[in-house]
């Protein structure tokens, strides 16, 4: 649980598709997952061609695919996300399309503010594997991962679904994206190799090719790995540093990010005990602290961050409150007014519910609640907190909750929305 300097490599490592114990792969083969998708984490990470532990979901909306780089029939009734909060809002939904009983690309939906109901409005093709999804500060551009063996990224115009084209990231499986708060940076990062990307963003929100990449060298993977798993990307709330999330050098790199280049320096990392496999970090609105998902040993911990350095300090393991025999925990989600957090708990099938305590310092574990779905790949707030989204893989569903203001509680929204191999949620 220190923390260090140690460089890291730039573009050199090529690396296959791991095949230990705690891969991908083996991961997969561990939780029983059909053999025809990929496996983990969406609005997560999984890898090409290797998962589906979603059964076959039916979309009520499912329209007809369209040429590559063409939105659906329907797609062009996706919600304006610039509309009121009292009206429908938009919400898009990741999947994997080489999947058994997967979708036809990036799901498009509203959701009631108010009732918590989604409405299925179409799909927009011509994107692969789009198990992560993330929006521009301005709401006009939706970003995919590619997650497949050459890993990429592409860009989507939602004013009409057109697909403004692909960027690879050089790296193999990539399974998370983020914007830069400034708007100008996507940062990306890869599964398979262990890497993370940054690519330029245009003022057509339109990729550029890529401006760096590194790959996690130090510390050594730990035995089984076959390497590094970049599992996510993110930018400190402050906006000085950006982190990367290491599951299998069980490692968070801080780095920082030159704005006008584009290029990453490492500063600081931070090492959890080992073998507990982090996932990803989920940062306090205070700035101050973050929660990090421990999938490989159970666990979450709080974080101290260090805004002038970039530097994070993982605390000690903290109970997931799962009771089933296996649970590996996605990721955690930070009510906006700072006073509650919530996990995904994949294999126990609940939502851990926590207060947060001591201005972010300290997670109190409430209780859980069942998710109502099979396997809840990822999990996201709606903007004002309201409403928490659950992506449900195995299930090929997405169940809505209520969230109380009051206390954190949670009371699920009616009957969960079919959405094939769902395992992101993104609403808007």
């Amino acid at each position: 649980m220190g923390s260090g300097t140690e460089a890291t490599h730039r573009d050199s490592s090529r690396s296959g598709r791991p095949g230990g114990p705690w891969s991908r792969r083996g991961f997969v083969g561990l939780l029983g997952g059909a053999a025809a998708a990929s496996a983990l984490a969406g609005c997560g990470s999984g890898g090409d061609g290797d998962g589906g532990d979603g059964g076959p979901a039916k979309s009520p909306d499912a329209p007809q695919a369209a040429p590559p780089g063409q939105p659906s029939a329907s797609a062009s009734t996706a919600p304006d996300p610039s509309r009121s909060s009292t009206g429908p809002r938009p919400l898009y939904l990741g999947t994997y399309t080489s999947a058994e009983g997967g979708g036809k690309g990036i799901g498009v939906a509203s959701y009631d503010p108010a009732s918590g109901r989604i409405t299925g409005r179409g799909t927009l093709t011509g994107v692969q594997d789009p198990s992560y999804l993330a929006v521009h500060p301005d709401g006009a551009t939706l970003y995919a991962v590619n997650e497949r063996e050459r890993g990429a990224v592409t860009a989507v115009r939602l004013s009409d679904g057109k697909v403004l084209g692909g960027r690879p990231t050089g790296g193999a499986h990539t399974c998370h994206l983020s914007v830069h708060p400034g708007g100008r940076w996507l940062l990306s990062a890869d599964y398979g190799s262990g890497s993370v990307a940054v690519h330029p963003i245009a003022a057509s929100g339109a990729l550029g090719e890529r401006t760096d990449r590194v790959t996690h060298s130090r510390p050594a993977p730990r035995s089984g790995q076959q390497g590094p798993h970049a599992h996510q990307f993110i930018t400190a709330p402050d906006g000085g540093h950006v982190l990367a999330v290491d599951f299998g050098t069980d490692t968070v790199y801080s780095y920082r990010l030159d704005e006008r280049a584009g290029t990453l320096t490492e500063v600081a990392q931070a090492h959890t005990r080992a073998g507990a496999g982090p996932r990803h970090l989920t940062f306090h609105p205070g700035g101050r602290y973050a929660y990090l998902a421990d999938e490989a040993d159970d666990t979450v911990a709080v974080c101290a961050y260090e805004a002038s350095s970039g530097r994070l300090t993982i605390g000690r393991p903290q109970s997931t409150g799962a009771k089933a025999d296996s649970n590996y925990p996605a990721q955690l989600a930070v009510t906006p007014d700072g006073r509650y957090a919530f996990l995904a708990n994949r294999g126990d099938n609940t939502l851990a519910r926590y207060a947060v305590e001591a201005d972010g310092a300290r997670l109190r574990l409430l209780g859980t609640v069942p998710v109502e779905g099979d396997f809840p790949r990822q999990i996201a707030l709606s903007p004002d907190g309201g409403l928490l989204f659950a992506a449900n893989q195995r299930s090929g569903t997405v169940s809505v909750f209520g969230v109380d203001g009051a206390d954190g509680g949670l009371r699920l929204a009616g009957e969960p929305f079919a959405s094939p191999v769902a395992v992101c949620a993104l609403p808007l």
